[in-house]
């Protein structure tokens, strides 16, 4: 008995959630792969042109089968929408290449304070300050 009251709560508590229908809400629960059902409440919660479980399901499908969706590499994780053409291996294991793609898509742990584009002195440039100016190098008209 306790077991239908906690899907009962749970049901409700999704249909409140997302303003799905009940049988959207039972379909979503009985979803087999807890990952894909987490993508699902995302979908159905921020988009607003998906309004049901059927919608959801066949978005998800479609992201999966877009071709630039796929891993490229196992490791770094990236896809093939991320791919580097600066560099040999293309992906987030090549931490020598200072191309854009890297920059854009690397980690805050892997991306250095000053970024691959920054001063290495006052790291101006760099992720940290995109914007600033390198005041490291010494003015001509001050020198004069």
């Amino acid at each position: 008995m306790p077991k239908n009251h906690a899907r009962k709560k749970a049901l409700a508590a999704l249909k409140d959630e997302l303003g799905i229908k009940h049988a959207c809400a039972i379909a979503l629960l009985d979803h087999p792969d807890a990952d894909e059902r987490e993508t699902l409440e995302r979908y159905l919660a921020e988009y607003i042109d998906i309004n049901t479980y059927g919608e959801a399901v066949a978005y998800l499908r479609q992201q999966q089968a877009d071709p630039r969706n796929q891993l490229l590499c196992n490791r770094c994780g990236w896809t093939n929408s991320m791919v580097c053409p600066e560099c040999e291996k293309g992906c987030g294991c090549e931490y020598d290449c200072t191309g854009w793609r890297h920059h854009e898509y690397a980690h805050d742990e892997d991306d250095s304070e000053s970024g691959p584009y920054g001063c290495d002195e006052c790291g101006a440039g760099g992720s940290g300050d995109p914007y600033g100016e390198c005041c490291c190098y010494e003015d001509e008209e001050e020198a004069a």
